[in-house]
């Protein structure tokens, strides 16, 4: 994949998936402005990425602020003269169940993620539709914000806001030919180390050890780097017909998530649905459908 003569930025790229990401892009031939809240983080990414080859800037900030956004972006356009990529990956957690988390946990992480998302891929849309020469954008989501996870109000709600904004911004920036899409990734990181089903094979990651085909394409889980590849298919030329779109990526699995669609679908004979049609209806035509929460983990071979 060459993407030499593309310009990046990637939020939250001092470590994790967002370094892996930003070290994919300029192994590809991009140059990458590297973003982190410590600058000695984001210097450390700079110097990694340089050291292999590549080319790297580092733009200390926190993501969430139009200002932000805007010194990311003139960053990028100061130092290589463009921006052709954006990838939005900077998040925090705040984990608590609903009755225990505050307003400041809230609005915490829907800052970073939401907001952050949003301030960042509008100051980028500006420049790439000046430029007239299209260009890419690659959200991250999760699996939180695709079934929910018990503990991550506010991450699952930011998340799923992710890739409802990824879908109108499909549509909106079509015309610029800037494709738009969510990458949903599963891998090792400080986000996935304490999920308890996970801690096994994350144990086994950072003792260097392979892991078994059940983690690697079952739960779809590996290291950073496994989740990389995809990044830098979709900021590339080829994926120029993709776009509105929602990958998960995670070890050896790659998936395509649906849109969300209506799975059953009865009509009433002209009076509406009373409280009481519903309740005779709901049994026979929609229980059986009913959806699941959370991710549905299959079973690890005995």
């Amino acid at each position: 994949m060459d993407l030499t003569g593309k310009v990046a930025v990637v939020t939250g790229s001092g470590r994790g998936l967002g370094l892996a990401y930003a070290t994919e892009l300029a192994r590809c031939g991009a140059a990458v402005v590297v973003n982190d809240v410590d600058p000695d983080v984001a210097e450390a990414a700079v110097q990694s990425i340089t050291d292999a080859g590549g080319t790297a800037v580092a733009e200390v900030a926190a993501v969430g602020s139009s200002e932000a956004a805007q010194a990311l972006v003139d960053r990028a356009v100061g130092e290589f003269g463009r921006l052709d990529v954006l990838v939005n990956n900077a998040g925090i957690l705040r984990d608590t169940t609903l009755w225990k988390m505050t307003d400041e946990q809230f609005d915490a992480v829907l800052t970073t993620h939401l907001r952050g998302t949003f301030t960042c891929t509008r100051a980028a849309a500006v420049r790439m539709r000046e430029q007239g020469e299209g260009g890419r954008v690659i959200c991250i989501g999760s699996p939180t914000g695709q079934v929910g996870n018990f503990g991550q109000t506010n991450y699952a709600a930011a998340k799923a806001g992710i890739v409802g904004m990824v879908r109108t911004w499909a549509m909106e920036l079509a015309r610029a030919e800037i494709t738009v899409n969510a990458v949903v990734p599963v891998a090792a990181t400080a986000m996935t180390e304490t999920v308890p089903f996970l801690k096994p094979y994350v144990d086994a990651l950072a003792a260097g050890e392979p892991l078994p085909a059940f983690a690697r394409q079952e739960l779809g889980f590996g290291s950073p780097a496994d989740a990389a590849g995809l990044v830098a298919f979709l900021a590339s030329d080829a994926a120029a017909g993709i776009t509105g779109q929602a990958v998960g990526i995670g070890g050896d699995r790659l998936a395509l998530w649906s849109h969300p669609t209506e799975v059953v679908v009865e009509f009433a004979d002209g009076t509406g649905w009373s409280p009481d049609a519903i309740a005779e209806a709901w049994p026979e035509k929609f229980a059986s459908s009913q959806q699941t929460v959370g991710q549905q983990l299959p079973e690890p071979p005995k």
